[in-house]
């Protein structure tokens, strides 16, 4: 008698119906699974979708009095003045200059801590590694500006009292811009180096234990079979980190650029970057321009996921992102 009730229905009223008892059992199904990811989607919602609606603000020249509804529309007048100020070229410079080297030697660091922790059969000597390689990643960048600062204080640092002591002239890191490229990728590198490594030696831990002796079987070295195992076993992780990392080419870690050189005027012709001059923009009361800096950032970084993503899709489909 059912079959023969269905069978009258029209077949879109069917597959309606059909999809919404399969959406109930998958979520009856996986109910704990759903209820595990619920505070994650509440926290997407709140902090990163709501807000999206300040993005009028961009177009707009907001007063306090008027309200974001009631400030006057400029049009694209905020863009225009971010575009033709002397500060545009600096910082998009500064941001995708880092981001570039932040890709390319972050990946690097991260593959070879992975490659190195890979080798390393004691398992107690691993968990020490991996724990204190990890560590420095949930340090506040607040505490690794002050560490920054101990090291490289003008007058008591550790760093200039041991060039000091071979007979060197101590070093004014925080009033020379020079030395702050080299600074700022190198605490990078040390904060995030250990989780990045944790991922790829995820990776590297699925793959089949039987390549690697029949690899020695062959005669092949260490090097051999990193190059001819190890390495294409990374890749697919690899591309789709490189592929966020892309997306964030326009923006930097407000924390690493605003605590570690600490906010000195002298140093921006090499620490300033988009976040920061956001982040100025918005303590001066200019919300207009940083909402339309801040939209710039978002849409420049959309279009560089999707442009990086259709290129693997077509070079290496497997591995791509979508």
């Amino acid at each position: 008698m059912r079959d023969t009730v269905i069978n009258k229905m029209p077949e879109k009223t069917v597959a309606k119906s059909f999809r919404s008892n399969s959406f109930r059992r998958l979520v009856k199904e996986n109910i704990a699974l759903f209820a595990l990811t619920l505070p994650a989607i509440l926290y997407y919602l709140i902090f990163h979708y709501t807000p999206m609606f300040g993005v009028i603000l961009a177009f707009k020249d907001y007063k306090y009095s008027d309200g974001i509804l009631g400030s006057s529309w400029v049009g694209f007048k905020n863009f225009e003045y971010f575009f033709t100020s002397m500060d545009a070229w600096r910082i998009t410079r500064n941001t995708v200059s880092y981001a570039s080297v932040f890709i390319v030697l972050g990946n690097i660091a991260a593959v070879t801590v992975a490659l190195l922790l890979f080798e390393v059969r004691g398992k107690l000597a691993l968990k020490f590694y991996q724990t204190s390689m990890i560590m420095p990643k949930f340090l506040s960048w607040v505490l690794v500006g002050y560490m920054t600062y101990t090291l490289f204080n003008p007058s008591l640092g550790y760093f200039n009292q041991l060039i000091q002591f071979f007979g060197f002239e101590p070093l004014d890191v925080y009033s020379n811009s020079k030395y702050w490229p080299y600074i700022i990728v190198t605490v990078e590198i040390w904060k995030t180096v250990g989780l990045s490594s944790i991922i790829y030696y995820a990776a590297l831990m699925s793959v089949d234990p039987e390549l690697f002796e029949a690899a020695k079987i062959d005669g092949a070295g260490k090097m051999r079979q990193i190059f001819a195992i190890s390495l294409p076993s990374l890749s697919p992780v690899l591309t789709i980190i490189i592929i966020l990392a892309i997306g964030n080419l326009f923006r930097g870690d407000f924390g690493l650029f605003y605590q570690i050189p600490r906010d000195i005027g002298v140093l921006y012709p090499t620490t300033d970057v988009i976040d920061t001059y956001v982040y100025r923009g918005l303590r001066a009361g200019d919300f207009g321009i940083s909402a339309a800096v801040g939209l710039f950032q978002s849409v420049v970084g959309l279009i560089l996921i999707v442009i990086s993503n259709w290129i693997v899709t077509k070079v290496r489909p497997e591995n791509a992102l979508f």
